[in-house]
């Protein structure tokens, strides 16, 4: 009997075959669509560490506004974000002011487009207004804006003005935007973007690990392959209940038995799951802490390697003490790696790893010192 296809999905934005944990987001949203205009989670935020599961939750939310027989334009922010989204929502390109044109074997394709600042948020509220007309009764219109912590302010303040008054309009729009965890406080704590403090905040955490063991045990079995207890509580742990890694996980220990030449009945053995624990780790490893730590130099990683020495938070005093510095010198690394993201205060006179795992990474490789914890 061959082995099935392999149901677990590790690629970033890639919709997993059982979204874990965030039905409750879900279910706000479609809500919202069904309450209509004034509804609190048409203006949503959602925030997270990477690998946690925003572009996956932006891409099922736009499932469900397709499935309302709304339109949906996704973006990921990057310089000419606003320019981009008015020349895709418009439903007549070719009337902005400032878009030049290419032409192609179908007609013709929107080339660079540019539109003074100051003209951006009325711009983009007439784009949407015109689709809107275009769609007729019954239709609405969703932004999705990823990566927001990347945005241009000026862009996110037109984008945010325009979507202010089309509230005011009752229009049947929605807007969210996700990003990394300090999405929330630089977005609220801007003066020009009050209207933001109305959205709808849903922060992404680890899954907790009974619902991934649950979710682990029906995707495997519904695909006809066996597991025992222990082998799928052994997997369950591994996850941490990391999104990310849950899908790691999944995709190696099935891989591993499906390789497995002895396996002829569809069996996921706890050999198999120890083994692709491993290759999940490595995966993690490189796909997600190496590049980070790779882009770190001198005493700033020398500041993750102390807080890695902790099983949990690290006090900022101790981090000094270990590096031998003064607290005002190492409070420039700490403050360095919070604006990268790649840690976070959890307290006062606390930080904590924002990125899952890089505690484990960093254990597992040498300092330059050429010493490593574990």
């Amino acid at each position: 009997m061959a082995f099935p296809a392999n149901p677990f999905k590790p690629t970033a934005g890639v919709m997993p075959p059982v979204l874990i944990g965030r039905d409750y987001v879900s279910l706000d949203f479609s809500e919202a669509l069904e309450d209509g205009p004034g509804a609190p989670d048409r203006l949503m935020i959602i925030t997270g560490p990477r690998g946690c599961g925003k572009t996956v939750m932006l891409t099922e939310l736009g499932s469900i506004a397709k499935q309302h027989h709304w339109d949906v334009v996704d973006e990921t922010a990057s310089e000419g974000l606003c320019d981009r989204l008015i020349a895709r929502i418009t439903p007549d390109p070719s009337a902005i002011s400032g878009a030049s044109f290419r032409p192609t074997a179908f007609g013709f394709s929107l080339g660079e487009i540019n539109i003074a600042p100051e003209l951006r948020p009325l711009t983009l509220r007439d784009a949407m207004h015109a689709r809107l007309n275009k769609l007729g009764k019954n239709r609405g219109l969703l932004v999705t804006i990823d990566e927001t912590q990347d945005a241009d302010q000026s862009d996110i303040t037109a984008i945010a003005t325009a979507a202010q008054h089309m509230f005011r309009d009752n229009a049947e729009v929605a807007f969210i935007f996700a990003g990394l965890p300090s999405l929330t406080s630089d977005l609220l704590n801007t003066k020009v973007l009050t209207f933001l403090r109305r959205a709808s905040i849903k922060s992404l955490g680890d899954i907790p690990l009974d619902e991934v063991r649950t979710a682990f045990d029906s995707t495997i079995r519904s695909a006809g392959v066996h597991i025992d207890d222990g082998a799928l509580d052994l997997a369950t742990k591994a996850t941490n209940g990391y999104p990310y890694m849950i899908q790691l996980v999944g995709y190696h220990i099935w891989r591993e038995a499906r390789r497995r030449a002895d396996n002829t009945d569809n069996t996921i053995s706890r050999t198999d799951v120890i083994r692709g624990i491993e290759h999940a780790r490595a995966k993690l490893g490189e796909g997600v802490c190496a590049p980070i730590v790779s882009a770190i130099s001198g005493r700033t990683l020398d500041y993750l390697h102390a807080m890695a020495e902790d099983d949990g938070p690290s006090a900022t005093s101790h981090i000094a003490q270990r590096l031998g510095e003064s607290m005002d010198y190492a409070n420039n690394y700490r403050s360095r790696l919070i604006e990268e993201h790649i840690i976070k205060a959890v307290g006062r006179g606390k930080v904590d790893f924002a990125v899952p795992f890089l505690r484990e990474y960093l254990r597992q490789m040498p300092d330059r010192n050429g010493i490593a914890l574990r």
